[in-house]
């Protein structure tokens, strides 16, 4: 029987829902989501198996045109390594991204020798005609990409776009062991679920601010005992981070349990402790203790 694998790698600026759109043909949670641009930070990868196929999804952080801070750039080194280690580079859009914003993606796309898609993505939100026109104009963009319009929120063309990945991919034994799920350990995605209630609890600049790093998990037969470091570059903001009388961390605290009780499938004790670290966004050493880039 002949076998295809490969790595899918998906690329998009911020908030155009690459995460959504990986979470859902995975069926499971891999990339934390939130309505805030930037929130994924790493390149996470993520399997789908068939009895005669495994594809191996990355889904990557949003890229940035011109970026603010080091951070910011190291997650734009995910995206180019996104660029050049793939089988297929999916491209994810919508009626919303501005052209000139996507115009560093486009043209690398028209330069590779790579197999491409262009997912047009929120089809549920457009009016009649638009999805036509759009897709007009991306087959104008990139002639030699496939383009297909999916909702990665409702899951419309799921099925379709696994297949006709499939299609796309070299013949090839699996990659990984078909029981594996992604390449990240529970403490990532521990410290991820953390920064996720982050991003839906607090606003302006507290969200991109923070970094989580899991300082201890232990783990028992029912109860696994965490802490968590969350680092934040100000004084100030650690003071809105805790809150008045801690209630706005501890409300951070027990959604992240209970999110980390879904995960590890047993009760969980987690402790939140916030440090401030001057400038860490900046900083070449903090990025890398972080797991940052290479540069």
């Amino acid at each position: 029987m002949n076998h295809k694998a490969g790595f899918v790698n998906i690329i998009g600026l911020p908030n155009v829902g690459k995460s959504t759109l990986m979470n859902a043909l995975i069926g499971e949670r891999l990339s934390i989501i939130s309505p805030k641009a930037q929130t994924t930070r790493y390149r996470i990868q993520g399997m789908v198996n068939g009895a005669d196929y495994q594809i191996v999804f990355s889904d990557t952080p949003g890229f940035i045109n011109q970026p603010a801070y080091k951070l910011q750039a190291s997650m734009n080194e995910f995206v180019d390594e996104a660029l050049e280690d793939a089988d297929l580079i999916v491209l994810v859009t919508d009626k919303f991204q501005k052209e000139e914003e996507e115009a560093h993606l486009v043209e690398w796309m028209g330069k590779t020798e790579q197999v491409t898609m262009v997912l047009i993505n929120k089809m549920d939100l457009y009016q009649p005609g638009e999805l036509e026109e759009l897709t007009k104009k991306w087959k104008r963009k990139l002639p030699l990409a496939q383009v297909m319009p999916v909702s990665a929120s409702s899951g419309i063309n799921s099925m379709k776009l696994i297949k006709k990945m499939v299609e796309l991919l070299p013949e090839s034994p699996p990659y990984y062991d078909k029981e594996q799920l992604t390449d990240r350990n529970t403490r990532f995605f521990v410290s991820e679920i953390v920064r996720e209630k982050i991003f839906l609890n607090y606003s302006a600049e507290i969200p991109y601010s923070c970094q989580v790093e899991v300082e201890k998990y232990e783990e028992g037969d029912k109860l696994d005992r965490i802490r968590c470091i969350i680092y934040i570059e100000r004084e100030s903001q650690k003071i809105i981070l805790i809150g008045k009388n801690g209630e706005a961390l501890k409300k951070v605290g027990i959604e992240a349990r209970k999110a980390i009780e879904d995960l590890v499938q047993k009760q969980v004790h987690l402790e939140l402790f916030v440090k401030v670290k001057d400038k860490w966004r900046n900083d070449p050493l903090s990025l890398k203790k972080f797991g940052y880039g290479n540069k």
